[in-house]
């Protein structure tokens, strides 16, 4: 996502967070629509499943749309709503113990098959690398590079202080550089 997206998704999320109290249902199904995919890919990331982290994102959802206020009074409102994903894909995890991760299936394209080989071993290897960091590492890895935020969007969303989310980024992106050296060389 580009700054421009990111500014327009932005603005476009604020102004559903202003219609929460005006037009909860209206609100709440264009914040859907804007944000599900994000969260979706977010939750994944502690879930370790598309479903589950489908599940996490209803939940939070379902939760919001009882209480639209705690939302909409948000001193941080996108941070509050990661949160509330993160914390249903927590309870799921918690249900569920012992989830697989599965992997998205890929479709094919007009690449030499040479090439798609090697883009997917390098693929599976990053991903196999970042899903070897720590969970708390990962999360914050993953907010700052997809979701875009910043240490202190994400330290609202984890409910840590900045320090502690730039730490685990720091110790994370060292780890990362170590293990994707062969890759680059």
């Amino acid at each position: 996502m580009n700054q421009t997206e990111a500014s327009e998704f932005q603005a476009r999320f604020k102004i559903c967070v202003g219609r929460l109290t005006l037009e909860p249902e209206r609100a709440l199904t264009e914040m859907f629509d804007l944000a599900a995919q994000r969260l979706v890919r977010f939750a994944v990331t502690i879930t370790g499943n598309q479903p589950d982290a489908e599940d996490a994102l209803q939940g939070a959802f379902s939760r919001i749309a009882f209480r639209p206020r705690l939302l909409a009074n948000a001193d941080a409102p996108w941070p509050y709503l990661i949160r509330s994903v993160r914390n249903e894909a927590l309870r799921i995890i918690q249900k569920r113990r012992g989830s697989g991760y599965e992997t998205p299936d890929r479709g094919s394209n007009d690449e030499s098959v040479e090439a798609q080989v090697v883009q997917e071993e390098t693929a599976d290897s990053v991903r196999r690398v970042l899903k070897s960091l720590p969970k708390s590492q990962y999360e914050v890895v993953i907010l700052k590079h997809w979701e875009e935020l910043t240490f202190a969007e994400i330290a609202e969303a984890l409910g840590l202080s900045q320090n502690t989310v730039a730490s685990r980024y720091r110790y994370a992106m060292e780890k990362l550089q170590r293990s994707l050296e062969p890759l680059i060389k």
